[in-house]
């Protein structure tokens, strides 16, 4: 007999915004899957689901390499996949947590890439991204009207983001961890910092907040950082 597979999005950081579907199937879970790196120990997700787990609940840790190309590390990938089917037809119901939503910008999308096509049963959850819950904590409206918003990854190529960032009215910048200087140079010139603010770690207890993004672009700022950006109207 085969348990159930759940991809479960347990939101930016703070508990109560996961879902009652993503705390339900938490309470089914046998084992809990935490992703992790292979500088860091612990896991976030695994921190922010904490006080949903149950009494007996088995946790797996897997690294995942922190790659641009999923082709890059299939040996690693395999053996998490490999090991995840194991647990899977034990006929235990497996969870794997990731922060944000499943489906953006997530290592679960990699996973679910590997088991779409094995006789298993998937059930995705959705959770809340963190520039959504930046958006509502700050009063800070994404989108209204008839603006365009584009979610960008700091790590893109710079000419690119230039040229997305000349039609659109809104921007998310994503993974600005090692490029926050960069970006906050070219909003910038696109005339958007003046009404950008950016957020780390929203929801847990170390959040951290920069208004003024040009006179602070050289302050470090953690991986988990999050910048919305809108062209002044006015």
């Amino acid at each position: 007999m085969s348990g159930v597979f759940y991809g479960i999005g347990v939101g930016p950081g703070d508990p109560e915004l996961l879902t009652m579907k993503a705390i339900h199937a938490i309470e089914k879970a046998d084992v809990l899957i935490a992703p992790k790196t292979e500088k860091k120990d612990g896991s976030v997700a695994l921190s922010i689901a904490k006080p949903y787990f149950k009494d007996d609940i088995e946790i797996v840790y897997q690294v995942f390499p922190m790659v641009v190309k999923f082709e890059e590390s299939t040996a690693a990938w395999e053996v998490n996949k490999n090991e995840i089917l194991a647990l899977f037809h034990a006929g235990k119901n497996v969870a794997f947590l990731t922060l944000g939503d499943p489906m953006f910008y997530s290592t679960y999308i990699y996973v679910y890439r590997l088991l779409e096509h094995e006789d298993v049963q998937i059930e995705t959850i959705p959770g809340v991204p963190a520039f959504c819950a930046i958006g509502s904590k700050l009063g800070y409206p994404l989108v209204e009207g008839n603006d365009i918003l584009s979610v960008i990854p700091a790590t893109a190529d710079e000419e690119k983001i230039r040229k997305i960032l000349a039609v659109t009215d809104n921007v998310v910048m994503m993974k600005v961890y090692k490029n926050f200087a960069n970006m906050a140079d070219i909003l910038e010139e696109n005339g958007m910092a003046k009404n950008a603010v950016m957020v780390s770690r929203c929801g847990l207890s170390d959040e951290q907040r920069i208004d003024d993004i040009e006179a602070q672009k050289n302050k470090k700022v953690n991986y988990l950082s999050t910048i919305l950006a809108r062209r002044n109207k006015e």
